[in-house]
C-alpha cells in the first residue's frame, strides 16, 4: 500500500480568490457571496477582471466592492479568458490563487479543502469535479452525458473518482510559485486554457492533483445548438493545444475523430453504391442507443428520449472541430502573467 505524502512545510498566509467576468450580471452577486462565506480562516481577497459585458456585470461588481473590502476589481479589455484571468493574478497577492467562476456556487469548505490539498500532498495545483447540475429535461441529458465515461472519457473532473494525481482538474487552486514558474495562462489559448496550463505544470514537475471533495456546480448549456458549438470550440481548441504540445494526444482524445471519419467513409461507400457501407454509421448509432440505454437510469422519460441525441453531437462537434481545427487559429503571442498589476477600481 501506498504511503500518504508527507505534509509540506510551506504554509500559506493568504488565498486569492480570482475570477474573469463578461456578461456575468445574473448570477455574479451569488458566486461572490459563496467566496466571501468560506470557512477559510485567514486572509481572503476576491479579485474579478471585468470584460467588455453587456449587462450589468460592472455595476453589480462596483456595488459588491463597495460592500466589502475584499472585493476588487481589474479591466480585461479583451473579454478573452486566459487575459482576464491572468490580469487577475497580477492584481492579486495571495500565497494561493483560487479559481471560480462568475456563476459557480463554492461551498463553503472548498477554499480550506482546497489549501489543506496543497499542503498535504505538496502539489501545486488542486481541483476536483465540475458537477454537471440540469434543470430542463435536455439540461439533465446533458448533465448526465458529462458525468459518463461514454459522453466524456475518464477524465476525474467530469466522472468523479479516488483522490490522486490528475492530467488536469476543474477551475484549480494554484501556488503562486507554479504561476510564476510556468507564466501563468497561454493567452493563445481562447479555450482549452486549462488543460494547457496543467500541462505545463506538470512537465516543469509539478503535481496536479484530484480532489473529489472539491465539487462545484455547472449548469450545462440549454438547447442542441449551444452544446454542438461549445463542444466543436473544445475540439478545435483541443488540436491548437496537441499541436504546441506534441506527444499530449491520447487514443481518448482520438476516438471522436476517427468515428467521425468512419461514418463519413461509410456513408460515402453508401452513395457510391456499396450497402456494406451502413455497417459504420449504423454501428456508431446502435452504440450511442446502447450506451444511453445503460447510462439513463433514474432520468425522466424526456431526458432518455434526449440522451442519444446529445451523446451524439458531443462526440461529432467535438470531433468535427477538431478536425477541421486552422494552424492559424491561435495567436503568436508568448504565454505571461503580466509585470504590472492593476490597481482597484474599474479602469
Amino acid at each position: 500500500m501506498a504511503s500518504e505524502p508527507a505534509p509540506d512545510p510551506w504554509t500559506p498566509r493568504a488565498v486569492s480568490v480570482i475570477a474573469t467576468v463578461l456578461d456575468e450580471g445574473r448570477h455574479l452577486r451569488t458566486a461572490v457571496e459563496h467566496v466571501l462565506t468560506q470557512d477559510w480562516p485567514g486572509p481572503l481577497e476576491v479579485v474579478l477582471a471585468l470584460g467588455p459585458s453587456r449587462d450589468d456585470t460592472d455595476e453589480v461588481a462596483a456595488a459588491l466592492c463597495a460592500q466589502d473590502p475584499r472585493v476588487r476589481t481589474v479591466r480585461n479589455t479583451t473579454g478573452r479568458t486566459p487575459d482576464g484571468l491572468n490580469a487577475a493574478i497580477a492584481a492579486s497577492t495571495g500565497d494561493v490563487v483560487v479559481r471560480f467562476d462568475g456563476h459557480a456556487m463554492l461551498p463553503p469548505t472548498y477554499v480550506s479543502t482546497a489549501v489543506a490539498d496543497l499542503v498535504v500532498t505538496g502539489a501545486d495545483n488542486v481541483g476536483g469535479v465540475m458537477a454537471a447540475v440540469g434543470v430542463t429535461a435536455f439540461e439533465q441529458a446533458v448533465a448526465r452525458a458529462m458525468t459518463s465515461p461514454f459522453g466524456v472519457g475518464h477524465a476525474a473532473f467530469h466522472t468523479g473518482g479516488q483522490a490522486g494525481p490528475a492530467d488536469t482538474v476543474y477551475l484549480g487552486a494554484f501556488r503562486r510559485t507554479a504561476l510564476e514558474r510556468t507564466g501563468g495562462y497561454d493567452s493563445r489559448f481562447h479555450r482549452a486554457q486549462d488543460w494547457e496550463l496543467n500541462f505545463r505544470i506538470r512537465a516543469s514537475g509539478g503535481l496536479v492533483w484530484f480532489d473529489p471533495r472539491l465539487q462545484v456546480a455547472y449548469r450545462p448549456r440549454h438547447t442542441l445548438v449551444r452544446l454542438a458549438r461549445q463542444y466543436g470550440n473544445y475540439g478545435r481548441w483541443r488540436r491548437v493545444v496537441a499541436r504546441q504540445h506534441r506527444g499530449s494526444i491520447t487514443l481518448r482524445y482520438l476516438a471522436p475523430p476517427m468515428a467521425l471519419l468512419g461514418i463519413t467513409l461509410g456513408l460515402g461507400l453508401v452513395l457510391v453504391g456499396q450497402p456494406l457501407g451502413w455497417l459504420l454509421p449504423g454501428g456508431y448509432a446502435l452504440l450511442v442507443l446502447l450506451a444511453a440505454a445503460l447510462t439513463s437510469r433514474g432520468l425522466p422519460p424526456r431526458s432518455r428520449l434526449w440522451l442519444p441525441v446529445v451523446y451524439a453531437t458531443m462526440h461529432q462537434s467535438w470531433a468535427a472541430g477538431f478536425l477541421t481545427s486552422p494552424r492559424a487559429l491561435a495567436r503568436t503571442s508568448p504565454a505571461t502573467v503580466p509585470d504590472t498589476a492593476q490597481g482597484p477600481g474599474q479602469g
